[in-house]
């Protein structure tokens, strides 16, 4: 579904990162994360986050992206209550972390930070290559479920199971 790809792209922005705690409790934070077109996540961190930590116990995790109800949206038939709102759209990759090595974290680092410079977007702070691997980190949530609302009819949803091949 393109439109839910450019909506992450163009005008969600942050996503919600949910990882598992040493407790067994969803943990959520608001934060960067770039959605490629096979669903797959790409987050580059800093490297002092617990999370790290909680994907080193229970990989599983979910990232959700959230916005304004999409143009022509309606809720003409609400399943259940009538809050007399729109309902937002909404993409959700259930997947799985795996770490991903120094080359990688750079690759995606140098990309991300090269298109947001090009949009004048220039307050973060522009890190060399070395500095790069001493101070953050790369994880790849590799996508399992994929859910869309908000993209369809009324109160139409997508959702799918990503098939992959074992890396």
């Amino acid at each position: 579904m393109e439109r839910a790809l450019a909506f992450v792209r163009d005008e969600a922005g942050f996503a919600q990162v949910t990882t598992i705690d040493r407790a067994g409790f969803p943990v959520v934070r608001t934060m960067t994360a770039f959605l490629a077109p096979d669903w797959s996540v790409s987050l580059v961190q800093r490297n002092t986050h617990r999370r790290l930590e909680q994907w080193k116990r229970d990989p599983h995790t979910l990232v959700s992206w959230v916005g304004t109800p999409a143009p022509g949206a309606s809720n003409e038939r609400p399943h259940v209550f009538d809050l007399g709102l729109l309902p937002p759209r909404m993409v959700a990759i259930r997947g799985l972390a795996e770490p991903m090595p120094p080359e990688w974290t750079v690759a995606v680092y140098r990309e991300q930070v090269t298109a947001q410079r090009a949009r004048g977007l220039d307050k973060a702070p522009l890190r060399t290559d070395e500095q790069v691997v001493a101070e953050l980190v790369g994880v790849r949530i590799r996508p399992v479920r994929v859910r869309l609302e908000g993209f369809g009819v009324g109160a139409q949803s997508h959702q799918w199971t990503v098939r992959r091949e074992p890396t």
